[in-house]
């Protein structure tokens, strides 16, 4: 299976031929203080030998000061996140809340000045008849019950449709046409 070293028939005719610009690589020497590389890796150096649960703050500010973990950076995001949410979401309430106050004070006044009025759907206001003694109760007529229009009108003042041709007669005299 395995043939020995023998080169092609026709590349073995071809003759060889050194050029003048053509530079072959040569043999690199090495400097005495060369090691060669370890063949495992060294142990890391974020990781604590002594507590290896812990994990190593190699995210520094820029004071030098600080130092924190990646997942302690992305918590404490979360966390202020989190409270931000909160915090819109009381002053929105806070807000609904004025406005519901406001709405039903608003509500209020407008049932005080009319009663009733916003509690049905059909919007007529009817008077109440206060009756104050006994003897009243048994004289409580309408006016659309009486039996004649006489007694009702002498009692009330009458409202008369509005005519402004008579007016004008009145202010400027007749005259005469029919």
């Amino acid at each position: 299976m395995y043939e020995s070293y023998r080169p092609h028939l026709l590349l073995a005719q071809v003759p060889l031929t050194v050029s003048p610009f053509i530079n072959l690589p040569s043999s690199v020497t090495l400097p005495y203080t060369y090691k060669s590389v370890p063949s495992t890796l060294p142990p890391s150096v974020t990781v604590d030998p002594s507590n290896p649960d812990l994990k190593a703050r190699y995210v520094v500010s820029s004071s030098g000061e600080h130092a924190a973990h990646p997942d302690e950076i992305l918590a404490s995001c979360r966390s202020l996140e989190q409270h931000l949410k909160k915090t819109r979401d009381d002053a929105v309430n806070a807000i609904k809340s004025w406005e519901e106050t406001i709405q039903e004070r608003d509500l209020a006044e407008k049932r005080r000045i009319a009663p009733g009025w916003l509690d049905r759907e059909e919007k007529l206001l009817k008077p109440t008849q206060l009756t104050s003694s006994p003897e009243s109760k048994g004289n409580t007529e309408s006016l659309l019950d009486s039996s004649s229009a006489d007694q009702g009108s002498s009692n009330m003042p009458s409202m008369v449709p509005r005519d402004e041709g008579e007016e004008l007669d009145r202010a400027f005299g007749g005259l005469g046409v029919k």
